[in-house]
């Protein structure tokens, strides 16, 4: 089973993945409604982090698809 701190690490790594070789792409993330909490101290559980980090493979993967960029 996932834990927490391994899902974040994931993450981390795409995020900064996404930021070395897709720059333009990852200026959007901040713009991307899910990174934006609804409340002001949200509570963060391994099933929210892990549709996070599958929005972030799906948007990369579409990115790339469409960008001819693999």
């Amino acid at each position: 089973m996932k834990t927490l701190q391994d899902i974040e690490n994931q993450i981390i790594r795409l995020t900064t993945s996404i930021e070395v070789n897709y720059p333009e792409l990852y200026k959007s993330l901040d713009e991307s409604p899910i990174t934006i909490p609804s409340s002001s101290h949200p509570q963060m559980t391994i099933s929210i982090m892990e549709d996070y980090l599958e929005t972030l493979k799906q948007m990369l993967k579409q990115y790339t698809k469409t960008h001819n960029k693999q």
